[in-house]
């Protein structure tokens, strides 16, 4: 009886063993596609073009991610998630990975069991207001109905900022931020608070923005990022990589437009590295071929490239760069080495 249930037990190990070694990597290359976890549409940073077409600052990171794991940086499902499902949607399989303006937190990081792999914009909480409401700081909305969606940090921050500053108000709670901005132009709420450039992305779409103010106030640290489930090393490493593969190449003025030549003449190690032209193997050590980081690059460009592209000052959106410089501008982006 002990040997048979020692057989048993070994027989079941072994079919948990082979069930645990299929992964995220795995899954993606044999669908042939990513599943992104993208925004429910926010301007500039993820909302599907005249054409359909899914465009933006987040969509530009998973348009890597498919490029460096499937050759092909339009085989990717973008599946939008609100406020509420994002994390649910990642937990359950729903998506491989979520690229959505989400805030790394403690909780989220380890309470949840889900991975940040990375910054793609350091972000902060502020607050818009019309005009007309004649407001020029936050420190003024004592009393004020504001306009909040739910399941996000925003919540927890609103509260703290005005219990701290000795202030009350009313939140409306919205569930997606086109429904935000129905009832903020609606009158619904004096305010509408959420990350600064979601702010900036909702005001550049309204028909008159000059006549809305972001206030200056900055209430909080939103570090966004991608986000992988926990336990898959392997996947997060890709992603991660992946992110620091774009951010390393604005660094050493690597471009989607001279990156052929930067792979045939560059002689800085890093940027051998980072292109695969040197005896070191970065891509095998992730599961991938050596030429991964070139197709990520080559998609949509350096973090720059896409940064200036779809949010930049060139753009409605119109974001500075601030702390999203690179360190060596005095911004806060970094990447760890390549070796």
């Amino acid at each position: 009886m002990k040997k048979s249930l020692f057989l048993g037990t070994l027989a079941a190990t072994g079919l948990v063993a082979g069930m645990a070694a299929a992964t995220t990597l795995d899954d993606v290359k044999a669908r042939g596609e990513l599943n992104c976890g993208s925004n429910t549409g926010l301007a500039g940073f993820g909302l599907p073009d005249a054409n359909g077409t899914w465009v933006g600052f987040d969509v530009s990171v998973c348009r890597a991610i498919a490029a460096a794991v499937l050759g092909d940086p339009t085989k990717v499902k973008f599946v939008p998630t609100s406020g509420q499902t994002r994390l649910t949607a990642l937990a359950s399989g729903e998506i491989d990975v979520l690229v959505r303006n989400t805030t790394w937190t403690f909780s989220r990081d380890v309470d949840l069991k889900l991975d940040f792999v990375g910054v793609n914009y350091y972000d902060g909480q502020g607050f818009m207001v019309p005009k007309a409401l004649g407001v020029s700081s936050a420190k003024e909305l004592n009393g004020a109905t504001v306009c909040i969606q739910t399941g996000t940090t925003t919540e927890l921050n609103l509260a703290d900022y005005f219990k701290s500053n000795n202030m009350t108000y009313t939140p409306i709670a919205i569930e997606s931020n086109a429904e935000g901005i129905q009832q903020y132009l609606a009158g619904a709420c004096d305010a509408y608070t959420t990350d600064a450039s979601g702010l900036a992305s909702t005001r550049a779409s309204f028909a008159a923005p000059d006549e809305h103010i972001i206030l200056p106030e900055i209430i909080s640290k939103e570090p966004l990022g991608p986000v992988v489930r926990h336990g898959d090393n392997q996947w997060g490493d890709i992603v991660r990589w992946t992110l620091n593969a774009l951010i390393t190449a604005e660094e050493f003025g690597v471009t989607s437009a001279n990156l052929e030549e930067q792979v045939a003449t560059s002689t800085n190690p890093e940027v051998q590295r980072l292109l695969g032209t040197s005896t070191d193997d970065l891509g095998a050590m992730l599961g991938l071929d050596k030429e991964w980081a070139r197709r990520a690059i080559a998609a949509g460009g350096n973090y720059g490239e896409i940064f200036a592209a779809t949010i930049g000052e060139a753009t409605p959106i119109g974001l500075a760069r601030g702390l999203n410089a690179q360190w060596t501008q005095g911004g806060l982006l970094y990447s760890p080495p390549f070796r």
